[in-house]
C-alpha cells in the first residue's frame, strides 16, 4: 500500500501562523520534504523546525540554479524541469514505500509555490491532500494594517515579472494590488507604480511576520537591498486618496481653445503603425475612452485615466467622453484602424448632435485602416475604384447589405468586407458569396486577412467560388477583386486602367 502526499502550507514566516491541520501532519509525518536554494537554509523548514519529529526522514529538495546561469544544454528552463523530475522520482520512491510524505510550503502550496510542480507531477498517482497556509500577502496587509480592499472593490495579484507596460496597465485598472516577486525587478515595478498614479499609495513589506519584518513605503526602498521575500501592497481603500475609477472633476479650468474630443485611429494593431500625430495626442491628454481592447493598447502612464467599455455601447462612450470634454478634461476616443472607417468618429458626432455639447469640438485623427494593412500585405488589390461595406446588420437591415452587394458587384468595383461573421451571425459570409457569383466569376480572386498586423496573422488568396464560408470570423477582413484583379507572382494587384 502506497504512501499518502500531503501538500502542507507553514505560512509567511511566523511559526504561530501555522495552522493546527498542518502542524498535526508535520508532527506525524514519515517523510518532511522542502525546497531549497543552494547554500541556503530553506525558510519553510526553518518555519516548521519544532514540529518536525526526531523519526521522520528529511528530504531536501536543492534547486540547481535559481537566479544565475545554467551549463544545462535546455537553459534555465530545461534544468528546473530536470530538477522537478528528479525531485518528483524521490518523493515517489517514498511514497512507493509507504511512507507519508509532508511537503512544506511556504505560504500557501498552490500560491506561486514550488509545490505545484510536484503536484501536477504526484497527485493522480497517489492519494494527495493540499493544507492551504496563510498566504504572504495576507500577512503583509496585517503588517501595515491597512485593509486591501472592500465592498465591491477588485484585488489583482500581479508578478513583478510582467513587462512593465503590462504591470502599469493592470495597476491602473484595479482597486487594490499585491505585486509579488521583486528582487531585482524592483526598478522597473516601482516605474510601473509611477506610470499608474498608484506610487504614492503603494506600501513595500519585506519579510512579512517574520522576526525582521519591516514595511516602508515604495519611495523610501533602496533598490539594491530589496530581497527575495518581500512585496508591494497597494490598497483599494479610500485612506489612500480616495481613489475612484472614473474620476470626473467639478470644476477643472477649461483649456483656451474650448472644450474638444480627440477622435484616434490606432491602426489595425502594431505599435509601428501609430501615427505619430496619434501617438503625440494620446500622450497629451488626461482621458482614454473607447471599446476595452483598443484601450488597452494605450500605455498606461501617470497622470492618464483610461475608460473601457463593451463593444455596442458607441454611443453612450460617445457621450462619456463629451461629458467629460465639457467638465474641461482633456480627452480622446479611440478605435483599431481608422476611426472614421467604421469606427468611433461618427458615434461621437452623433452623440454630439445633443444640444448640450454644442460648444464641444471633435477632431478626427486619421489612422491606418484594416483595407489598407490587408492589400499592402496582398499586394495593390485597391489600386483602383473600390468599395467598403460592413456585412453586420446590427445597424441596418440585412436587406440594405443584400442591394448594396448587388450594386457594387454590378459595377464592377473591388469590394472590401468588414465584419464578415461574429458568434451570432454565421450566414452573412455565404449569403454575399451567392450574391457576388450572381455577377462576378468563379475565379475572382479573393483575399481573406486575419489579425493583419499582429501574433499570428495569415493572408490566403483564393477565388470566390474556393472560398469557404465557415473558415471567416470577426477577425477577418476579405478582399474581393474586380473583374481586372489579377494574381501574379509578386501578389494581387488591380491595374489603374480599365479596357
Amino acid at each position: 500500500m502506497t504512501g499518502r502526499f500531503y501538500g502542507v502550507g507553514v505560512g509567511p514566516g511566523d511559526p504561530e501562523l501555522i495552522t493546527r491541520k498542518a502542524a498535526r501532519l508535520i508532527g506525524s509525518a514519515d517523510v518532511v520534504a522542502y525546497h531549497a536554494a543552494g547554500g541556503k537554509e530553506s525558510n519553510a523548514r526553518r518555519i516548521a523546525a519544532d514540529l518536525v519529529p526526531d523519526t521522520a526522514i528529511d528530504e531536501e529538495l536543492t534547486y540547481p540554479v535559481t537566479t544565475g546561469s545554467t551549463d544545462h544544454p535546455g537553459g534555465y528552463a530545461g534544468a528546473i524541469a530536470d530538477f522537478y523530475e528528479e525531485a518528483a522520482a524521490r518523493l515517489a520512491a517514498h511514497l512507493d514505500a509507504g511512507l507519508d510524505v509532508v511537503l512544506l510550503a511556504e505560504g500557501d502550496p498552490l500560491f506561486y509555490g514550488s509545490y505545484m510542480y510536484m503536484h501536477d507531477r504526484l497527485s493522480q498517482r497517489y492519494v494527495t491532500e493540499v493544507v492551504p497556509g496563510v498566504p504572504a500577502f495576507a500577512a503583509a496587509a496585517a503588517a501595515v494594517a491597512s485593509p486591501l480592499v472592500r465592498q465591491t472593490d477588485v484585488l489583482t495579484v500581479l508578478p513583478g515579472t510582467l513587462p512593465e507596460p503590462e504591470l502599469a496597465r493592470r495597476l491602473a485598472d484595479t482597486d487594490g494590488a499585491i505585486i509579488m516577486k521583486l528582487g531585482r525587478t524592483f526598478p522597473a515595478v516601482r516605474r510601473a507604480l509611477e506610470a499608474a498614479g498608484r506610487l504614492d499609495h503603494a506600501l513595500y513589506v519585506e519579510r512579512a511576520s517574520m522576526p525582521e519584518q519591516r514595511w516602508l513605503t515604495v519611495d523610501q526602498v533602496d533598490a539594491d537591498t530589496v530581497p527575495y521575500f518581500s512585496l508591494i501592497v497597494v490598497t483599494g481603500d479610500s485612506l489612500n486618496g480616495d481613489r475612484t475609477r472614473d474620476p470626473q472633476p467639478a470644476t477643472p479650468a477649461k483649456p483656451a481653445a474650448g472644450p474638444e474630443v480627440l477622435v484616434i485611429g490606432l491602426g489595425p494593431g502594431p505599435d509601428a503603425w501609430l501615427t505619430p500625430e496619434a501617438s503625440d495626442a494620446l500622450a497629451d491628454v488626461s482621458h482614454v475612452v473607447g471599446y476595452g481592447p483598443y484601450v488597452e493598447r494605450v500605455p498606461q502612464r501617470a497622470g492618464l485615466t483610461r475608460h473601457a467599455s463593451g463593444n455596442t455601447v458607441e454611443v453612450e462612450r460617445a457621450r462619456f467622453a463629451l461629458e467629460l470634454a465639457t467638465a474641461g478634461e482633456k480627452v480622446a476616443v479611440v478605435s483599431g484602424g481608422d476611426a472614421g472607417i467604421f469606427g468611433m468618429a461618427a458615434a461621437v458626432f452623433e452623440a454630439a448632435e445633443d444640444p448640450a455639447y454644442a460648444g464641444v469640438r471633435i477632431r478626427v485623427l486619421p489612422g491606418i485602416s484594416a483595407v489598407q494593412a490587408v492589400a499592402a500585405r496582398a499586394g495593390a488589390p485597391i489600386g483602383a475604384d473600390f468599395a467598403v461595406v460592413s456585412l453586420s446588420d446590427r445597424l441596418k437591415p440585412w436587406a440594405v447589405v443584400e442591394r448594396r452587394l448587388r450594386a457594387i458587384a454590378e459595377a464592377d468595383l473591388v469590394l472590401a468586407i468588414y465584419n464578415p461573421a461574429s458568434r451570432t451571425r454565421t450566414e452573412q459570409v455565404g449569403l454575399a458569396q451567392r450574391i457576388l457569383l450572381e455577377h462576378r466569376r468563379a475565379d475572382t480572386v479573393v483575399i481573406v486577412g486575419r489579425d493583419v498586423g499582429r501574433p499570428g496573422e495569415s493572408l490566403t488568396v483564393t477565388t470566390l467560388a474556393e472560398l469557404t464560408p465557415e473558415t471567416i470570423d470577426m477577425k477577418c477582413l476579405l478582399i474581393v477583386g474586380a473583374d481586372g484583379t489579377r494574381r501574379g507572382a509578386g501578389g494581387v494587384w488591380t491595374p489603374r486602367f480599365v479596357r
